[in-house]
């Protein structure tokens, strides 16, 4: 079985090329797959399942043709697209798994996350994340005529760009001892996340356990592929 893991696509109009470059990887790579995990952030910013914009059509109709090939798709919500609900879902016939998820391949235990909740250093951001998920304010959110929820996103987007700038690195990393935590509650191998954007792998103890950073996509494809009980960190290009 071969499984592909991605994060943080950040679909968006303004980014055109990094859309181009997703849908050639839904038509070339994932058609070949068993299953697609999308953990978190597919979107840059999603305001509701009623976005009928030409992007968010395109995703629809690539998306579901995936799945209409064969190959199964799982979707984690992600800090900025956790406004996805069952209509979307549905209409690409894809599975929402929860924050953590744990992945049994082989003789490997993965447990996948989108990231943000590793964070744990970032407090501000944190108190904002526990704010907005609650259900009643989702449910209030999503009850707001479209226009302001793109306004509300947009502003959201600046403000979270301005923090970001005055933070340093290590804040908005993940915290060791998050990541020690969650494996061990979960007795998991590998741990695999996005949302810090940077690629890579990372020892987490003397016991070979190990996290995996899926990267953001800009020029290149970050894709984690799991085949025949081994894995892969690589990168896509059109």
């Amino acid at each position: 079985m071969n499984i592909l893991c991605i994060s943080d696509i950040h679909l968006s109009e303004s980014r055109p090329a990094v859309t181009e470059l997703f849908f050639t990887f839904l038509k070339r790579e994932a058609r070949r797959a068993d299953a697609l995990y999308i953990l978190g952030d597919l979107f840059d910013a999603w305001i509701g399942d009623d976005d009928c914009s030409q992007l968010a059509n395109d995703v629809r109709s690539n998306l579901s043709a995936l799945t209409d090939a064969g190959t199964k798709l799982f979707l984690q919500h992600g800090n900025r697209d956790f406004l996805i609900g069952q209509k979307f879902l549905s209409y690409i016939k894809a599975s929402l798994l929860e924050d953590y998820h744990i992945l049994e391949y082989g003789k490997l235990r993965l447990l996948l996350t989108h990231g943000d909740l590793l964070c744990t250093d970032d407090v501000h951001y944190q108190r904002f994340r526990k704010k907005v998920r609650k259900p009643f304010n989702r449910w209030c959110l999503l009850r707001l005529p479209l226009f302001l929820r793109q306004r509300l996103a947009d502003s959201w987007r600046s403000q979270s760009m301005y923090a970001n700038a005055k933070k340093s690195v290590d804040i908005m990393d993940v915290n060791l001892g998050a990541v020690v935590s969650v494996m061990e509650n979960s007795d998991a191998s590998i741990l695999v996340h996005g949302h810090t954007h940077i690629p890579g792998r990372h020892r987490v103890d003397d016991s070979g356990k190990e996290r995996i950073v899926l990267g953001e996509w800009n020029s290149y494809g970050s894709v984690l592929s799991l085949c025949e009980a081994s894995w892969t960190l690589s990168e896509i290009t059109l």
